[in-house]
């Protein structure tokens, strides 16, 4: 397989471009950036191609193209890998706007291209193993969820609304939403949200404090905040609790971990899951055998809905009915 990445732009660029190299029978053909430096520098960490256009790097027949551009020119990149014939793994959010990302799955559709969104999180292993315990009915019927997604602030592009679409509600919310809609096997009927500015002056939310309604009638909140501080030993957590009829799961997807306290403080060893890698063999496994993608571009579409229904509660302080969407997510999941 010869596969292309679109962009530095996102620091998980470098993760899967690491895990692409490691895979029997593929290529990284190239990297294309229009920031020449990084991209060059990428290129030159990786042992491949510097494009100084993603024209140009497309114009390489590639097999499958993966997007970590800022989050405002998904479209743009995804639209133009699916015109040249490529699979697209497309970064989270799927774009910055709902119209922007189903333009995306269309384009795809119509060009009959695999398209993934990038959710690392479904290969954790213990959130893995939670929805195999909950679809057994260990814990009976799920009546309720609380999650967290709480990190630092990235910096650069992702405090430049026009670039990002938001701050930490948008960049944070829709990982766990697609973790509790795959496990539900459910959409967000209805979310409120309390979103500020509160740890840092660079303008965009830091803060988000989501309440969901399922269909199903469970109800969640979501903590999907940039609240760890510069010196805080890891970048942030995702943990969901899951509470049921017959029983209670806890799952922290960070807690593969070692806490070890020296002269300097804490930090801690990471021994667990490469979720990254999970979801770059994923994909590229799915192009193989042209199996639909394990996350489709509906998922990602339907986690940027609740994200985008947060800030639209947030501003009118009332709820947003997200309407008209169970049938359409569980038609294009199955």
């Amino acid at each position: 397989m010869r596969v292309g990445i679109i962009s530095f732009a996102h620091g998980h660029a470098y993760s899967y471009a690491s895990s692409l190299r490691n895979i029997e029978d593929v290529e990284l053909v190239g990297i294309a950036d229009d920031d020449q430096e990084r991209g060059k520098q990428a290129a030159k960490t990786y042992e491949t191609a510097y494009y100084p256009t993603y024209q140009a790097l497309l114009a390489e027949k590639l097999d499958a193209v993966v997007v970590t551009s800022e989050n405002s020119r998904h479209k743009e990149h995804a639209v133009a890998a699916a015109r040249a014939k490529a699979a697209v793994l497309c970064e989270k959010p799927l774009a910055s706007t709902a119209e922007d990302a189903q333009e995306i799955i269309d384009v795809c559709n119509e060009e009959g291209v695999l398209l993934q969104t990038a959710f690392p999180v479904r290969f954790n292993e213990a959130v893995a193993r939670a929805k195999q315990r909950i679809d057994a009915g260990e814990f009976g019927d799920i009546v309720a969820i609380k999650g967290t997604n709480r990190g630092k602030n990235p910096g650069g592009w992702f405090n430049d609304e026009e670039l990002a679409g938001g701050g930490a509600v948008i960049d944070h919310t829709v990982h766990v939403v697609d973790i509790m809609r795959w496990v539900l096997d459910d959409e967000v009927a209805q979310v409120y949200a309390e979103v500020d500015q509160l740890f840092s002056g660079n303008g965009v939310d830091d803060a988000g404090l989501l309440t969901l309604t399922f269909h199903n009638g469970v109800f969640a909140t979501l903590d999907c905040s940039w609240s760890r501080n510069d010196h805080f030993p890891i970048w942030g957590d995702v943990t969901i609790e899951f509470i049921g009829t017959k029983g209670t799961l806890k799952v922290d997807a960070q807690g593969q971990k070692f806490d070890v306290f020296h002269g300097n403080g804490l930090s801690y060893m990471y021994w667990g899951d490469d979720m990254d890698d999970g979801l770059i063999r994923d994909f590229i496994a799915s192009v193989q055998t042209n199996r639909a993608p394990s996350i489709s571009g509906n998922d990602g579409l339907r986690a940027l809905e609740v994200a985008l229904g947060a800030y639209e509660a947030a501003a009118t302080k009332e709820v947003v009915v997200l309407q008209g969407k169970e049938n359409e997510g569980r038609e294009k999941r199955d």
